[in-house]
């Protein structure tokens, strides 16, 4: 079984431009990224999709694997499955980590394979953290996770859920950047159109809920903090210089 770290990168995000490139302590972003990566012990390859020409050649001297992909990927995903039908068909398993999660904890990437090697009717997992700060909570560039008993997602969103309407004693979650994939559940995923709940959140995992299937919740012991505006880069520097 062929396990393939996959990260992509888009230039043009709506809410920082060319975030990819951006300096974290002199270094781009994309290059923290794949260097926690690069610290997995249960990853085989690890490769960037890009439609852009800068990350492309920024990447290429940095001597990790590279691919092209069309302008008209509807998310990261779907880059992804574009590059694992053309490219990298010799690969079973996916592990999509985003981009902007320079401080991906390389265990929980490791911890996420080894769910999927041993679940074999499990087709997507992703991973959580315990949340506490009202302000973490209620700040739409995080994502939230909410799940049942079994630990399978029950939906994610940009607003506060649970909503709390009574005040009670209420565990929230935030959902971290990195996705588990089987090679079958992957193409299938790129051949389903965005629909409703996807479209209105803008987060590609709604559609795989929307369609029916499962992600599996595996809990965090590490935060990572995502890069979602400029202002996220001042955050994690602050950590890198603390820890």
């Amino acid at each position: 079984m062929k396990i393939t770290a996959i990260i992509p990168a888009r230039y043009t995000s709506s809410r920082f431009l060319g975030k990819p490139l951006a300096l974290i302590n002199g270094k781009p972003l994309i290059q923290h990224t794949l260097e926690r990566i690069k610290k997995c012990k249960k990853i085989d390859f690890i490769t960037v999709v890009t439609d852009n020409k800068l990350i492309y050649n920024f990447v290429k001297k940095l001597n990790f694997k590279i691919f092209m992909t069309k302008k008209n990927c509807k998310s990261g995903t779907d880059r992804i499955a574009f590059a694992a039908s053309k490219y990298l068909k010799n690969c079973d398993l996916f592990i999509n980590v985003q981009c902007d999660e320079p401080l991906i904890d390389p265990k929980l990437v490791d911890t996420l394979v080894d769910l999927l090697k041993k679940n074999k009717s499990l087709e997507c997992a992703t991973a959580a953290f315990p949340i506490y700060d009202k302000d973490v909570i209620e700040n739409p560039n995080v994502v939230k996770v909410v799940f049942n008993k079994y630990r399978y997602a029950l939906y994610f969103s940009r607003y506060a859920i649970p909503y709390n309407r009574d005040n009670i004693k209420t565990q929230y979650y935030k959902h971290i950047g990195v996705y588990g994939y089987r090679r079958e559940f992957l193409i299938q995923f790129s051949r389903t159109k965005m629909l409703c709940l996807e479209k209105t959140e803008n987060l590609e995992q709604l559609r795989i809920l929307e369609t029916g299937k499962k992600i599996k919740v595996i809990i965090s012991k590490y935060d990572s903090i995502g890069v979602d505006t400029p202002d996220d880069i001042i955050n994690v520097e602050k950590y890198l210089s603390k820890y």
